[in-house]
């Protein structure tokens, strides 16, 4: 599958979410994008789907594809099985195949006692069970996953990563956004980022572009890198808080004791009602509004005290990585 100089605005005249995006999905890779919060990465997502047209350039060579949106439609007329069943013969299965592959993935994710549930009374987990299983029945030649471990429980989580797995290994493409940076660490074979309406590769990954000179010409490969700005998160919580799980991905550059109340008082933070816990992480900017997120959202929340640009460039900054990951 290729893009060549895809762009993509809406309506008349309106300001491009993206433009000249040059990218090739080749069969059994798969490939992480990031992005800020409305960067364009679920527009990009979309148009590789086919469910968006491009505004401008060219999308060739697509595979039947099967696409999971951030926010599944669950106010439809159908049972979780009758549902998964329908979507399997739009996939292209017959019936007795579609009802067959509807139950092993109810199964496989733990929500086969739903099956005759109607898809409007399911919680908001087991509606994404139904969202990811519906993308999976027909084994797609591209799986297109927008967030789609949001709102899975952590079984579920491993399922679909098995499943990603799986993909990939018998020849299917797959192309995900996630806000957890743990999320599949170290198996893409490329990370993307959506800036500025561009699509540029993710520090240590590389985007290899091929050309040829001409008829009968050999294969010219051009290979760019790219890096990725990062920022610090200081946060305090409550004494004998612990860092929330979703951290364990990130580079935690301190845990510990915050310092004690000046003259016993005041503070808006978690220090100024007692000794609480400091804590300082590093994260890629992409990942930052997920790191706030699960912070803010922790039970007991965290006290943002400051986020601040990491200038690498400084040679007062600690190598990443010098210390321990917690």
């Amino acid at each position: 599958m290729r893009l060549r100089g895809v762009g993509r605005r809406y309506g008349l005249g309106g300001p491009w979410v993206l433009r000249g995006v040059d990218l090739e999905v080749p069969p059994g890779s798969l490939t992480r994008v990031q992005g800020r919060n409305g960067s364009g990465k679920s527009t990009l997502l979309r148009l590789l789907a086919g469910i968006d047209a491009p505004s401008a350039g060219r999308i060739t060579g697509r595979p039947p594809t099967a696409y999971v949106p951030e926010r599944f439609p669950a106010e439809l007329p159908f049972s979780a099985l009758g549902y998964l069943t329908h979507l399997g013969r739009i996939h292209g299965l017959s019936r007795a195949a579609a009802a067959r592959g509807a139950g092993e993935w109810l199964e496989r994710f733990g929500a086969d006692g739903y099956a005759g549930t109607p898809l409007a009374e399911l919680s908001k987990g087991t509606s994404q069970k139904i969202a990811v299983a519906q993308a999976l029945l027909a084994a797609p030649g591209l799986l297109v996953l927008d967030e789609a471990w949001t709102g899975l429980d952590q079984a579920a989580r491993g399922v679909l990563d098995t499943a990603v797995a799986e993909r990939v290994a018998d020849g299917g493409a797959v192309v995900f956004v996630d806000h957890d940076p743990r999320r599949l660490a170290g198996a893409p074979d490329r990370v993307l980022r959506v800036t500025e309406t561009r699509l540029e590769p993710v520090d240590g990954t590389v985007r290899p572009s091929v050309t040829r000179d001409g008829p009968g010409a050999g294969p010219r490969v051009r290979v760019e890198a790219g890096a990725g700005p990062r920022v610090r998160v200081e946060a305090e919580g409550r004494p004998g808080a612990g860092p929330p799980g979703e951290l364990s991905g990130a580079v935690v550059r301190e845990y510990g004791p915050a310092p004690a109340p000046v003259h016993g008082g005041g503070g808006d933070g978690p220090a100024g009602r007692g000794r609480g816990v400091r804590l300082t992480v590093e994260v890629g900017v992409a990942d930052s509004d997920g790191l706030l997120r699960t912070l803010l959202t922790a039970d007991p929340p965290w006290h943002i005290r400051a986020v601040t640009a990491i200038d690498d460039n400084d040679p007062q900054e600690p190598a990443q990585g010098a210390k321990e990951k917690a």
